[in-house]
């Protein structure tokens, strides 16, 4: 295979990536849509068109703002221009941008149910197909790992065998999925508990994985701005698991 990928439409070719980009998009809403005609929602519609326009806008500021640390170095003498501000993004940050937005919008509103169950299965069905899109841009996307000579490493076309670091998220990403839909078919989740597990099994791949990129640790820390972004993640969730347990115990001893 000769990377990039394209394919050709007359004289000209369309970026595999671009396609797979537009089919994430699609394919994820598509099967949204799908699941929510058939799940009961607690949250009104109003309500969730707030939400739908938090968690957007907190994605958008939270991707470009974790892209552009990423490579503080850049951030004087931006390669481009000043276009490179709007440019650079990345799905943790639009995450955890996402995820703050939704919090904060919920607890104004006071909408005590999950919103994000529904989303789990779509967002991994777009970050599937979108990391096929990534994997098939070569180099050209940015996302490649280190050099290694283990032998399922990936010459993208510069002589250089590296680590497949897409096809690594998309094997780990079909696993999650398979994993939480074989627990939900074993019992009924509680409310809000699938998309927890996503979003931090997620980062806590992402902070591995990240291991064996070529991005550069920040100056004296060691760890990449995404790293240190699935960290906070993690302890997030961490600290929120840690209360709602100190909770049940002092639940039961009501009870009794």
């Amino acid at each position: 295979m000769t990377y990039p990928v394209q394919i050709p439409i007359g004289p000209a070719h369309l970026p595999v990536h671009l396609l797979c980009e537009v089919l994430a998009y699609a394919l994820g809403f598509r099967l949204y849509t799908y699941l929510r005609a058939r799940t009961p929602d607690a949250i009104s519609e109003g309500y969730r068109q707030w939400l739908f326009v938090a968690a957007a806008t907190g994605a958008l500021l939270g991707s470009r703002a974790l892209g552009l640390l990423e490579h503080p170095d850049l951030l004087l003498h931006p390669p481009g221009g000043w276009l490179y501000y709007f440019t650079n993004k990345t799905i943790v940050g639009g995450f955890l941008g996402g995820l703050v937005a939704v919090e904060l919008t919920k607890k104004y509103l006071r909408i005590r149910v999950s919103s994000g169950d529904l989303l789990v299965f779509p967002l991994l069905l777009g970050l599937i197909i979108g990391r096929v899109g990534c994997h098939l841009s070569g180099l050209q996307d940015g996302t490649f790992g280190r050099a290694t000579a283990l032998p399922w490493a990936i010459d993208f076309g510069d002589g250089i065998r590296r680590h497949p670091t897409n096809l690594y998220e998309i094997g780990f990403l079909a696993l999650l999925g398979g994993a939480l839909w074989l627990a939900a078919r074993r019992r009924p989740l509680p409310d809000g508990r699938r998309f927890e597990l996503f979003l931090s099994a997620y980062l806590l791949f992402r902070l591995l994985v990240e291991f064996v990129k070529p991005t550069a640790g920040l100056p004296g820390l060691g760890l990449t701005a995404i790293q240190l972004a699935c960290g906070a993640g993690l302890g997030y969730y961490g600290w929120l698991w840690a209360r709602r347990g100190r909770r049940l115990p002092l639940a039961a001893a009501e009870v009794s």
